[in-house]
């Protein structure tokens, strides 16, 4: 994503971004699946468990539509663990609020597909709750600061018409109105709290006004860039969404949790639609470099990666450099004699029954932004990719290096975000380092630099260096913190001496990293958390 490209079709070159020099690769496999399906990938991503296939917030007992098979295999997300330090939370997408990435930070469904209670099967309608009410009722869903994206739908009663799309009306079948719902319970407990539905009404709104924060933006997804109403009654971009969000967390001096998808990416190349695919890539950008702009690397980290990929490639034989990314190669086949798309899919509605999609040589831009892309196999929907994605992080030098480079499974990423923010399990380790730090007049742990000690059971002495396990395996153990990883000795381990806020070498008592912010942005997604 950042490496060097430039699309002549929209005109925009970019170059690489430097801060994001660190990176590892994740296996996005599910449980029982070859190829990573996006609410189970987001399970693993955010609640650091691998899931099976179309479930969310459950871990491997749970099954496909079964909803007892829910009730004991629950799992904890990042915003769980934010939240029970006391920091605030935030999810912004350009998708359904309820949709499978967002859903799995706060909601435990045997199938991503159950949005509203419509989609249940009645026999399960009792037992468990659709995804739009335990977002509205459940931990952690009801004490999210923030929520922005779309799928007012799955809000709003059957007998209801959407206030932008009148002749739409909600699907809910049990006659609630949770947006309603969702304001009631913010007054009744005293809490500042807005509904927007769009940008005109964001636009009004001022963080130091409002504690929480509802908006929903469309009936169902939000529009492609390409075709959103920029006006003031349109739906606003993603990067205003995200640093509206940001203003409103950034007042919670614990820290906060943010999470922004930029989810349409995912649609494009479902559709073999390379152009907006692209173009949604480059809203991902802006919106990172909107949050880039609100936070400051030296206590920020900030992740960069995807649920999954997808199976769009790129293709041909001598074609020039600086060739327009979304023509054609200059050479047609030497098989049919036809031309074909430089961005080529695995399989999708770019190839009928018939015969494969042929690209247009001079078409207009409507043309380009509709096109579709040649497919090897025809299908109705492209299916993900099975490969590793990448996952770039940005922030304190020693520990992003540590931490973000090999190769693990996905489900190691917020077990490595939740060991230095001291989240979940690690709180406790982080209280009771402090409290040796305190006792001996000196700690391990730099804010400044960004390192400290993984898996150690004793302080280190205060002349000691900075040294690396580049064993995955025992690093994975330790950062999982589940089988006793740390009789495998330090993985990483600072003295003492520290960077204060001059560049100057001091000690300092202060040994966990408590200062650190955090934002986890992938190409479907954008995390922030930030921690005090």
């Amino acid at each position: 994503m950042f490496e060097y490209f430039c699309l002549k079709t929209i005109h925009v070159c970019h170059g690489t971004n430097k801060n994001f020099s660190v990176r590892l690769h994740t296996q996005t496999y599910n449980l029982n699946a070859q190829t990573g399906e996006s609410s189970a990938c987001a399970t693993a991503l955010l609640c650091g468990v691998k899931a099976n296939f179309e479930t969310v917030g459950l871990d491997g007992k749970g099954k496909f539509e079964s909803c007892y098979s829910s009730f004991s295999s629950r799992v904890d997300s990042l915003a769980d663990w934010a939240q029970q330090e006391g920091k605030s939370t935030g999810v912004v997408t350009n998708t359904r609020i309820t949709h499978a990435t967002p859903s799995a930070l706060y909601a435990h469904s045997p199938s991503r597909y159950w949005e509203d209670d419509g989609k249940v099967p009645i026999p399960s309608r009792k037992s468990c709750k659709d995804i739009a009410r335990q977002l509205v009722e459940d931990d952690p869903g009801r004490h999210i600061n923030v929520l922005l994206g779309g799928g007012r739908r799955h809000w709003l009663p059957k007998v209801a018409q959407d206030p932008e799309q009148p002749t739409d009306e909600g699907r809910r079948l049990d006659g609630r109105n949770l947006i309603d719902d969702w304001i009631r319970d913010k007054k009744k407990r005293n809490i500042k709290a807005e509904y927007v539905w769009n940008k005109s009404q964001l636009d009004k709104i001022e963080a130091k006004n409002v504690d929480h924060l509802l908006g929903l933006f469309a009936y169902s997804h939000m529009e492609f860039e390409v075709d959103r109403d920029k006006g003031q009654n349109g739906d606003p971009p993603l990067h205003e969404m995200a640093v509206k969000a940001l203003s409103i967390l950034q007042k919670n001096n614990k820290g906060f949790f943010l999470f922004v998808e930029s989810g349409r990416i995912d649609h494009a190349h479902h559709y073999n639609n390379p152009y907006r695919a692209l173009e949604e890539t480059l809203v991902l950008e802006s919106t990172l470099e909107a949050i880039m702009a609100k936070v400051d690397l030296s206590d920020t980290l900030v992740v960069v990666t995807a649920d999954h990929s997808h199976v769009m490639t790129m293709g041909g034989l001598a074609t020039p450099r600086g060739n327009d990314i979304l023509g054609v190669d200059v050479k047609p086949s030497d098989v049919d004699g036809l031309p074909y798309s430089t961005l080529l899919y695995g399989n999708g509605p770019g190839h009928t029954a018939e015969h494969r999609m042929v690209p247009m040589v001079n078409a207009t831009d409507a043309e380009t932004h509709n096109r579709l892309h040649s497919a090897a196999v025809p299908r109705q929907w492209a299916t993900h990719g099975g490969e590793d994605v990448p996952v770039y992080a940005a922030g304190p030098s020693g520990i992003t290096q540590a931490l973000f480079s090999g190769t693990f499974d996905q489900s190691y990423v917020p077990h490595a975000i939740a060991y230095v923010a001291c989240l979940a399990e690690h709180a406790k380790r982080c209280q009771d380092a402090d409290l040796v730090a305190n006792r001996s007049g000196h700690g391990f742990a730099a804010v400044k630099t960004g390192v400290y000690g993984i898996g150690s059971q004793q302080s280190p002495p205060p002349s000691q260096g900075c040294s690396v396990d580049t064993n995955p395996a025992t690093r994975t153990t330790m950062i999982g913190g589940k089988s006793g990883g740390a009789k495998s000795g330090a993985a990483i381990v600072l003295a003492s001496s520290v960077l204060s806020n001059n560049g100057s070498s001091e000690q300092t008592n202060n040994t966990n990293p408590l200062n650190l912010g955090f934002a986890l942005i992938a190409t479907a997604a954008v995390l922030a958390f930030a921690i005090t």
